[in-house]
């Protein structure tokens, strides 16, 4: 038994490493990226779980793309047996979008529309899709405003009981100020994709204080009194 939680051990340690390694590609990429951080440029990161579903509607959410604003970036690993990754970013301005990947071999990425139509494919057999993913990468397609959904998974032939790593950039135009990092680790154990996010609970608990203090606020006020009262929804 010591024997088997060695090797997880070890496993999980050689997995920390090439995560490790991912990251910092990642970031070598981001200094050597055709967009250029501004002088003023903050970098934002996040630390989040997977969904356990395998919908995109259950997508993990990196963040907006904005014109000369923001970057995206995404790292991560397709765990054993996980057949797909599901993100989700906005667009806010219509442009030409670029796309760099760094991680293990065998890994499709498609860039999807709201509707679920495939934009993009780095499948090579993809056809149209697969020759808008090769200008995604050059940075020469052009992304409308609205939402997308990045698909992540294994190429044909890959073994699902392979795990990969991998890194993933969004970025539009020649600049950008705001630099979002989000690292995407695998769902605990009997994660329900139904379940609340932590932010998601703060503001149900918000909400509910917010409806006892309006509750809580005696009728026949003056409009004075009453405004005055409000405050403790903010409080």
């Amino acid at each position: 038994m010591s024997d088997g939680v060695s090797g997880v051990g070890q496993m999980v340690s050689d997995l920390n490493k090439s995560l490790n390694a991912a990251i910092a590609n990642v970031r070598a990429q981001q200094e050597a990226a055709t967009a250029s951080a501004s002088p003023d440029a903050q970098t934002y990161e996040k630390t989040v779980r997977k969904s356990s579903s395998d919908s995109r509607m259950f997508a993990t959410d990196i963040g907006v793309l904005s014109k000369n604003v923001s970057r995206l970036n995404v790292v991560s690993t397709l765990n054993a047996n996980d057949p797909v990754d599901f993100y989700k970013f906005r667009v806010t301005t219509k442009g030409e979008a670029t796309m760099g990947q760094v991680g293990d071999e065998g890994v499709q990425l498609q860039v999807m529309s709201k509707t679920g139509q495939v934009v993009a494919d780095s499948n090579k057999s993809a056809g149209k899709a697969y020759d808008s993913f090769r200008s995604l990468q050059r940075g020469e397609l052009t992304l409308d405003r609205g939402d997308y959904t990045l698909r992540v998974s294994r190429d044909k032939g890959e073994s699902a009981k392979d795990p990969k790593n991998y890194a993933i950039q969004l970025s539009m135009g020649s600049t950008y100020s705001k630099d979002y990092d989000t690292v995407a680790k695998a769902p605990k154990k009997g994660d329900s994709p139904f379940q609340m996010t932590e932010a998601q609970q703060q503001m149900l608990d918000g909400l509910n204080q917010a409806i006892s203090s309006m509750n809580s606020i005696p009728t026949g006020q003056t409009g004075t009194q009453k405004l005055m009262g409000s405050f403790n929804l903010f409080v």
